[in-house]
């Protein structure tokens, strides 16, 4: 448990650092006051980070002992990686295309939504089945987030900056679609190659294989001169460069956490994790600042500790459950001894 609690840290606290990071890299205006630039290449800040990411794990491998296992790895395990990889790095441009048609409640709601996909593509994919208070769990966490976002605040000008339109809903659909299959993937890998696969194995070929994708993108698209374009801009505004290492370092560092978690407690529970984020930063923000919540808000929280509450009591009933067989079988062959 608190192996759990420390990923959970972990994830919250770079989740908080890479964001704000993030924001300063897509909105620093650089240049001469007169005529600032901003800083708008995000395939190639992606390849950099996937670049980083990619480094970071071989060290952490290293460190641990371990090694990249190249001539034990099968042919099967490098495809699977680059099918999660390739999902990995699909499912942005979908998400970034979808909030220029979508208004800001309804991009809200989907990021709540995210277990839902994750345990349809494990169910419909991969065949998985989950014990029925899963399901529960999923409904009751996305239910709890949604409410808590939809009913938090929102300036009229947030609202007013999109309206809702088919295709940008099948945009967010696809998004969604994409990045379940990506989690069910990656659970799948995990237990098809356990002797295989690391957290840390997972991260540095899904970001070396990413990097490779990004990089052939941006060098053979023949309509694309965003490297060009963002070398250009590196040239005139060498302080972006700064901002960008620490961007991609720090994206880097929370993988760590978030392929740790996704190795030891599975993609269901990963999300949940991210999903709850928010909320959970808000109610820390509650009792250190005094910050209020709405009635809908206070609703979507009791949800998810309900959430929360059931799948810890059943978990400790079959960890009961589990060291009683276990004394009963030792019992048994003590008594054969005997």
């Amino acid at each position: 448990m608190l192996r759990f609690a420390l990923c959970v840290f972990g994830i919250y606290a770079c989740f908080l650092t890479w964001g704000v990071v993030q924001e300063r890299v897509s909105t620093t205006p650089y240049g001469d006051a007169s005529a600032p630039k901003k800083f708008k290449f995000f395939i190639v800040l992606n390849l950099i980070q996937s670049m980083i990411a990619a480094f970071v794990a071989f060290i952490y491998l290293k460190a641990c002992g371990r090694q990249l296992n190249l001539q034990q790895t099968p042919r099967s395990l490098f495809l699977k990686y680059g099918q999660v990889a390739l999902f990995s790095c699909a499912g942005s441009p979908f998400g970034y295309a979808a909030l220029k048609h979508i208004d800001y409640p309804t991009m809200i709601l989907g990021k709540s939504c995210k277990l839902v996909p994750v345990l349809i593509m494990n169910v419909l994919i991969y065949r998985r089945q989950f014990p029925l208070h899963k399901y529960l769990c999923v409904a009751l966490v996305t239910a709890g987030v949604s409410m808590f976002m939809l009913y938090q605040p929102v300036s009229s000008a947030k609202k007013a900056a999109a309206t809702n339109s088919l295709w940008g809903l099948f945009l967010l659909g696809t998004n969604l679609c994409i990045d379940g299959l990506t989690n069910a993937s990656q659970d799948q890998i995990f237990r098809q190659y356990n002797q295989l696969v690391s957290g840390q194995h997972m991260m540095f070929y899904m970001n070396a294989i990413g990097s490779f994708y990004s990089a052939c993108y941006l060098l053979l698209h023949p309509y694309s001169d965003e490297l060009q374009q963002a070398l250009a801009f590196f040239n005139e505004h060498p302080a972006v460069i700064r901002d960008v290492l620490l961007f991609g370092f720090c994206g880097a560092v929370g993988q760590c956490f978030i392929f740790y978690t996704l190795q030891h407690y599975g993609s269901l529970r990963l999300v949940t994790v991210t999903v709850t984020r928010k909320l959970f930063t808000m109610l820390l923000s509650v009792f250190w600042f005094n910050h209020a919540l709405t009635n809908g808000q206070w609703s979507g929280v009791v949800l998810v500790f309900a959430a929360i509450g059931i799948e810890a009591y059943i978990g400790k009933q079959q960890k009961t459950q589990a060291k009683k067989a276990l004394n009963a079988t030792l019992e048994k062959e003590s008594k054969k001894t005997t």
